[in-house]
């Protein structure tokens, strides 16, 4: 097999271990009919061709345009496909070990890969342990090998435990550190106070880290607290955008204090916006996230009792949403993420739809390309511009050059994406480990039909298959590998 060095641009025959053909392949953010070139898991070459139909190209005697490049296997995209890159998930809780009831990583990335979801970091919580320890790590790493279908990497915690000693398990692998100035929801896993906020900054800009801040201030939680029931005006009412806006300001002045880089964790409240593009043009390092169901669902269409639109911060109303969308297409929000929280439908639906007592999180994962698509093809927005959020970007964040893009010397992380095709979301068919979702029932576009990990076919993974339904092929070898800093 002849190996070929990285190319661009220009027609040139080679062999290749995989050859992916489309009329429409996401280069520079762009859609262009294209070949890309596979050799040994990474993107070797990347050949612009002449517009051409999927749809006629093969023929009984087999393929006639494009022909740029030959590979030992050859893959075609059909006429309403596009070759784009797989996403990059970097907030994801998977909770093996410990709570593997919840979530664990063979379903955990079955699902990721059936979203078009190639490479994914686990937070640190709510596995027991937390991610918080070198130790901890291992147990994380070894809980997780030989169960990955796709790419997996791991945040640390910053917890008031830990302070001083974060170095060490950063040079152990993690991406970067995840703190809470509220309460987690999980007793081993303990916020941050101002001061300890203030200590973790100093700490990680000392070596050159990241923090992540789930930003809600816990002093006005604790004013707004109420006495919670059915009702999701309430629920809303008790995590106001207040207390995220103020979290997110004393963030902003520990950055600008310490020089430390930190990323805000799951925007929901546009009113944060101003503070953060005001510190953003001071040059402070500070990046933003949010997540496809504060971009698609509204506080105003939640029903009572319907505890699957639980999260925190919470899901907040239609002209909130607005802005947020406002925000990433000015450039004030950097990435879309899922948030993936999932626990069992007990904990979830527990005490009759009581928001107050019910398990806070969205299980997002493989519905969260989808969800965003279809809102941002409503609204006009791109598929490429969705794509630089949900892949590019979160790449960018945790320091994955080889992730993101289509491009020679990336990973061979491919998503064959048909963004005109449509499914409905049944929570019982979804691949993560509980039937549990806020989409159920809803109507999206965009299924990812094939998906390739560094070059491999992922196998038994398909939009609305669950794990041991007919066709999955849930004993298949896993495809992903574990990922270090």
């Amino acid at each position: 097999m002849t190996r070929s060095g990285p190319t661009t641009g220009a027609r040139v025959t080679a062999t290749y271990d995989l050859v992916v053909r489309s009329a429409a392949v996401l280069i520079d953010g762009a859609f262009r009919p294209a070949e890309v070139g596979v050799t040994g898991g990474r993107i070797t070459a990347v050949v612009p061709t002449a517009p051409w139909s999927s749809a006629a190209a093969d023929t009984p005697t087999g393929p006639t345009e494009p022909q740029a490049l030959a590979g030992a296997a050859v893959v075609t995209l059909a006429a309403d496909e596009v070759l784009i890159p797989g996403l990059v998930d970097t907030h994801v809780h998977i909770n093996e070990p410990g709570r593997t009831h919840w979530e664990g990583f063979a379903s955990a990335t079955r699902a990721a890969a059936a979203g078009g979801v190639t490479t994914l970091l686990d937070m640190p919580l709510n596995s027991i342990p937390p991610t918080t320890t070198p130790a901890a790590l291992a147990v994380k790493r070894a809980a997780a090998a030989g169960q990955v279908r796709v790419d997996v990497g791991f945040w640390g915690g910053a917890v008031p435990g830990n302070l001083g000693s974060l170095r060490a398990l950063h040079d152990a692998g993690v991406f970067g550190f995840k703190a809470f100035l509220a309460p987690s929801g999980v007793d081993e896993f303990a916020p941050l106070d101002p001061g300890e906020l203030e200590r973790a900054l100093a700490e990680i800009a000392g070596f050159g880290g990241l923090l992540l801040v789930h930003a809600e201030d816990p002093e006005l939680l604790a004013v707004h607290a109420n006495a919670g029931g059915r009702d999701y005006g309430r629920f809303v009412d008790s995590r106001p955008a207040e207390a995220e806006t103020r979290a997110i300001e004393r963030v902003i002045a520990g950055v600008r204090r310490t020089g430390a880089r930190a990323h805000i964790l799951h925007l929901s409240a546009a009113s944060a916006l101003p503070a953060l593009r005001a510190a953003r043009g001071e040059g402070l390092p500070l990046t933003v996230e949010t997540c496809p169901h504060y971009l698609t669902l509204a506080a105003e269409r939640v029903p009572a009792g319907a505890t699957q639109f639980k999260c925190c911060p919470p899901i907040r109303d239609v002209a909130n949403r607005d802005a947020l969308w406002q925000g990433l297409l000015d450039g004030d929000i950097d990435l879309i993420v899922s948030d993936h929280s999932p626990s069992t439908a007990a904990l979830k639906f527990e005490r009759d739809g009581d928001f107050a007592l019910a398990w806070g999180g969205i299980a997002g994962l493989q519905t969260g390309l989808a969800a965003t698509w279809t809102e941002a093809a409503r609204r006009g927005i791109g598929l490429e511009r969705v794509v630089g959020w949900m892949s590019t970007a979160p790449a960018r964040l945790a320091g994955l050059a080889a992730k993101g893009r289509l491009a020679p010397g990336a990973d061979a992380d491919l998503v064959a994406f048909a963004p005109d095709a449509t499914f409905t979301v049944h929570a019982d068919e979804l691949l993560h480990k509980n039937a549990v979702s806020a989409f159920d029932g809803v109507t999206l576009r965009g299924v990812a039909r094939r998906v390739f990990v560094r070059g491999v076919e992922v196998p038994g993974g398909s939009l609305a298959r669950r794990a041991g339904t007919a066709g999955q092929a849930s004993t298949a070898l896993p495809t992903g590998r574990l990922l270090t800093r």
